[in-house]
């Protein structure tokens, strides 16, 4: 038996050349000023004194620039409580001292059903988020925990996202974390490193540059028609040709700022 996986171009498109563009916006608005923009991996900063430092290596450079690190946009102190039902929960142990009302927090924050769990006992958290990333040629994302960055207070779990084409699938990206030891509180800082988001291209030796782009009529109609299409069907990756299909040619217009006022 063999296996084999083929990674085609867009439809009626030929391969690329030069830089990959891929584009990101908030898909919401409202309080959008505490996101922070994604921002490229980079060590080469950090030792320049010395002609063989790691981060100068050519293989560190290269892995690094097709990482980008997407922060946490507000304080998370979070103790995990079972409900006088014994339903699972969450506590804001800031309390008073947080800088995210409580209201906000539950809007954001939710644990899925106990049934949906992956491993028995080990809660799964969600943290919505409006990140959404676009390429008008094949892209594939992977969402991946911040492993770069160090952390003085390990997370009491681990981090799993999921790999999908942006191209034809975008939709907003969550933090999921899988908490494996609840009897420690869960701790992020706004501006912590949340997770990392990567980039495989074709063929794979081209750059990848990351901008904002503007949410085009043609862009908010076709992330309209995909939305919500998990709750409707199991396997969504079936739906790619389809969406394919009806796709507009180009959806990636990078937003245009004046910063010399």
């Amino acid at each position: 038996m063999q296996l084999s996986v083929r990674f085609e171009n867009t439809q009626g498109t030929e391969p690329g050349k030069g830089p990959v563009q891929v584009g990101w916006f908030l898909n919401q608005m409202k309080a959008g000023i505490v996101y922070f923009p994604p921002e490229r991996v980079r060590s080469v900063d950090m030792n320049k004194t010395h002609a063989k430092s790691a981060s100068r290596c050519p293989a560190v450079i290269n892995m690094e620039s097709r990482y980008f690190v997407v922060r946490c946009p507000f304080d998370l102190n979070l103790e995990f409580v079972r409900d006088k039902d014994g339903k699972p929960a969450m506590r804001n142990l800031n309390g008073d001292r947080s800088g995210i009302r409580g209201n906000k927090l539950r809007e954001k924050l939710h644990i899925a059903a106990e049934h949906e769990w992956r491993y028995p006992g080990v809660p799964t958290i969600q943290l919505e988020l409006p990140y959404t990333f676009i390429a008008d040629e094949p892209v594939y994302m992977s969402q991946v925990a911040p492993f770069m960055h160090y952390a003085k207070t390990p997370l009491p779990g681990t981090i799993f996202g999921g790999r999908f084409p942006i191209n034809v699938w975008p939709r907003p990206l969550m933090w999921a974390f899988e908490w494996v030891d609840h009897t420690k509180p869960l701790v992020v800082n706004r501006g912590d490193p949340l997770f990392y988001v990567t980039f495989e291209t074709m063929p794979q030796d081209r750059s990848v540059v990351v901008q904002e782009v503007e949410q085009t009529e043609d862009l908010k109609n076709y992330m309209e028609l995909i939305s919500g299409a998990v709750n409707y069907v199991n396997q969504t990756f079936s739906l790619f040709e389809a969406a394919e299909a009806r796709r507009p040619k180009k959806l990636v217009c990078p937003v245009k700022r004046d910063r010399s006022e």
